[in-house]
């Protein structure tokens, strides 16, 4: 198999263990092994029912993605790659490793907040590394050592899309914290109490979180309206459209989770369409990284350049 096909994989395997963990979280299953680790209720192999079937089910997704992700390790490190895949490929190992251990404090600590909330983030951060190696391991060494720094617009474009991944991974990480915390419902639509504004911390954390959400969520719909006023490159307006799409999806869940009182299936399908927009956006910042985006941008400008037979 190939470095992409597995990074493509890997990505997979990924996106269902960040998804399944929600749902781990919402079920409130994640002592469904006990206190244990690597073991689940003493046992390699546990009875499998009710809450102990859905944590160790996460477990062992964790277990195939771990392997299957040092499979991608040993593939870079054995296959002629350019340094930078080889030197992201050693940043991969490395948030696994923390993840595992992450993952082992949370259990063992019996699920403290604020180390599930990085876990998800460094979760996040591991999928858009994937994501990067996906995109870029098999482009040839004379594209991708193309002189990149030759568009300014290029770099505001990826300052903007810097911008948003920030946004996102707070928005995770509060919303893990407000999950866990059971903060959800502390304020309604437009109400936190007989306030219109936040007293307490809970609600603030809460407030943070929506705010966040809304601040992105508008940032990427000035990004889409910004790409047809300024002529950007037709690939990269497609992903913007993409991801505009996914957010309004997402809004809707969001809705829908608050409405429903905040009920299992919601609750899941926010988290999906919320990974999904973070892996949509992290592709998309790959793709405007890339020597490719910037050959395209300089084919359009020569070709503008070159003059028409009825201009001579």
């Amino acid at each position: 198999m190939t470095i992409k096909r597995l990074a493509l994989l890997t990505i997979l395997l990924t996106y269902l263990l960040i998804v399944f963990g929600g749902y781990v979280a919402s079920s409130k299953s994640g002592m469904g092994c006990g206190p244990e680790w690597p073991l689940c209720n003493g046992e390699i192999i546990p009875t499998l029912h009710g809450e102990t079937l859905i944590e160790f089910t996460h477990r062992v997704i964790g277990a195939i993605l771990g392997i299957v992700s040092f499979v991608l390790f040993t593939k870079i490190l054995r296959t002629e790659v350019n340094p930078s895949v080889r030197a992201v490929g050693y940043w991969m190992l490395v948030l696994l490793i923390i993840q595992v251990l992450l993952g082992a404090i949370v259990v063992l600590k019996d699920l403290p907040t604020s180390i599930i909330a990085s876990h998800l983030i460094i979760a996040m951060i591991f999928l858009a590394i994937l994501i990067w190696i996906w995109r870029r391991a098999e482009v040839k060494a004379d594209i991708q050592t193309y002189p990149s720094d030759r568009s300014d617009q290029q770099k505001r474009i990826k300052r903007h899309f810097n911008i948003v991944l920030v946004l996102l991974l707070l928005i995770f990480g509060f919303g893990a914290y407000v999950k866990h915390e059971s903060l959800g419902m502390i304020c309604g639509s437009f109400r936190c109490g007989n306030s219109f504004l936040p007293m307490t911390g809970p609600e603030i954390i809460q407030t943070i979180h929506r705010g966040l959400a809304f601040i992105s969520a508008l940032y990427i719909f000035f990004l889409v309206f910004w790409s047809f006023k300024k002529g950007w490159e037709g690939k990269l307006q497609n992903r913007l459209i993409f991801s505009a799409i996914t957010v309004l999806i997402q809004v809707v869940l969001g809705i829908l989770t608050i409405i429903s009182s905040i009920e299992l299936s919601w609750a899941m399908f926010h988290l999906a369409a919320g990974t999904l927009l973070f892996a949509l956006v992290a592709e998309t910042r790959v793709y405007v990284g890339s020597a490719a985006f910037l050959k395209t941008k300089l084919s359009i400008i020569t070709s503008d350049s070159i003059p028409n037979k009825t201009d001579v």
